[in-house]
């Protein structure tokens, strides 16, 4: 969560778990804010986050994926 929300550092219920993606979506009770749901990676039950905005392995996977994209554009154009 933000340091700014309202919820930020409190514990809250946990009504449901739903699989979201590769990770889970918590659907908690926000006392007066309602039902909140959160990803996974917005508490203290998701991976640890980088120490820097973009890592390493973030900036490899996003090069694999813009070169197999131009891959593709190249084999449109030769047609």
């Amino acid at each position: 969560m933000h340091p700014f929300h309202p919820l930020f550092g409190r514990r809250l219920e946990v009504l449901a778990v739903r699989p979201r993606g590769a990770g889970r979506l918590y659907v908690c009770d926000g006392g007066a804010l309602g039902s909140i749901a959160l990803p996974e990676a917005a508490t203290d039950r998701g991976p640890e986050p980088a120490e820097r905005p973009l890592t390493f392995a973030a900036l490899a996977e996003l090069a694999a994926v813009i070169a197999a994209l131009g891959a593709g554009v190249d084999r449109e154009a030769d047609r």
